[in-house]
């Protein structure tokens, strides 16, 4: 019976799906325990405040999911030249016009249900899809550089520029995933660099009149100074080593109670003081298999847009998460960076759900579902996209 349901509703790799249930049941777990000190200032006391918030996020990250793998991912590639267009001004609106946090202007508020919205999760999202689609078109001119390549480099440098202006780290990391993306897609080495030095242009006026040019500054100072450990980063050190192997247990966290944003930033620090060296290696695997399962994707797909988007976004997914992972261990430079499907967030879960939605609506392959009835309109989508 469960078994039919779930043949009949949940598509697409079943790996996948494992390992998402699987991190969204530690994110609660992890969450829940790590804002005991955010609940005791906030909440007076009230840690079912975060959990309830936290699950139906969690919860409505997975609905996301759900939607998304349901629909033809063809379909993607018009939709994202449309999220494209918007999430530009939108990033221009939260630069200059954003609510303000942590000295970054990311957000922005939606009025009358005063929520906040980030709209590099959206630019993200959008960037990758297009530059699967625009690098699928063109494969069989991919090296023509004003008819291909253009196109690609203005995108993936104002999109990058403009998130560097409030948030450096996501849009170097996203830069790479381009590059990256580019790569598998055969477009010449010469262009890569020619990219690289427009990320570097994008980079450098970003870091001149952004809002964290002297946070940058301070965080690599501090990470190249051995005799200055920054605060975050010993609480998180500690954390680390009295784990041990089997960790504390569920809960038993005791940096929490130090540690700044132990619940999104510094959550790693948190999994291996309660679930130690084994629940570390645990985590790291299940990315390492929702890496892997993207590729295998990517691979098995008939179409070169349905390859491309599979490798970009679980590449986006997963570098992230190893960067926050690098960071928590102290290989990396603090960055703000939170753990995909892991940490407490808002619309980073949706967009990571979504994300995850795409990568499984291309594993499902070109089924009659979506090969026969619809084969016609999809080729209209491919040439209008």
């Amino acid at each position: 019976m469960i078994k039919d349901w779930i043949d009949k509703n949940l598509k697409g790799d079943p790996v996948i799906w494992a390992i998402v249930i699987a991190l969204s049941i530690l994110s609660i777990l992890v969450v829940y325990s790590a804002t005991g000190t955010l609940a005791y200032k906030n909440m007076e006391g009230n840690t079912e405040h975060y959990l309830i918030r936290h699950g139906f996020l969690v919860i409505l990250s997975l609905v996301a999911m759900w939607i998304a793998h349901r629909i033809d991912y063809r379909y993607y590639a018009k939709i994202s030249r449309f999220a494209l267009l918007i999430s530009v001004p939108l990033l221009l609106f939260s630069w200059l016009f954003g609510t303000s946090l942590n000295e970054a202007s990311r957000w922005i508020t939606i009025p009358v249900i005063d929520k906040t919205f980030q709209p590099s999760d959206l630019a993200k999202l959008a960037l990758i899809t297009q530059l699967a689609s625009m690098l699928a078109r063109r494969q069989q001119n991919i090296k023509d550089f004003k008819e291909s390549l253009v196109p690609i480099l203005i995108w993936t440098g104002l999109v990058c520029g403009l998130i560097a202006m409030t948030d450096l780290s996501t849009a170097g990391l996203l830069l790479i995933t381009c590059m990256i993306l580019l790569f598998i897609g055969r477009v010449p080495m010469k262009y890569l660099i020619m990219l690289s030095f427009v990320g570097l242009i994008a980079g450098s006026i970003a870091f001149s009149i952004g809002q964290r040019r002297e946070t940058a500054i301070t965080r690599i100072t501090d990470f190249f100074d051995p005799d200055e450990i920054p605060f975050q980063a010993r609480q998180s050190y500690i954390a680390i080593a009295s784990g041990g192997i089997s960790g504390k247990g569920p809960g038993n966290s005791v940096r929490r109670n130090f540690l700044p944003h132990s619940y999104s930033d510094f959550i790693f620090a948190i999994i291996v003081e309660e679930y130690g060296i084994i629940g570390a290696i645990v985590v790291i695997l299940l990315y390492l298999g929702l890496l892997y399962r993207g590729l295998l994707t990517a691979t098995k797909s008939e179409r070169a847009f349905g390859g491309l988007l599979s490798a970009g976004l679980s590449l986006a997914l997963v570098m992230q998460a190893m960067v926050n992972i690098g960071v928590a261990v102290g290989l990396l430079p603090i960055t703000g960076l939170p753990m995909p499907l892991v940490s407490m967030g808002g619309t980073s879960l949706l967009f990571t759900g979504l994300s995850l939605g795409i990568i499984l609506s291309v594993s499902r392959g070109e089924s009659d579902e979506f090969g026969t009835k619809k084969s016609n309109d999809f080729r209209k989508v491919a040439t209008a996209a």
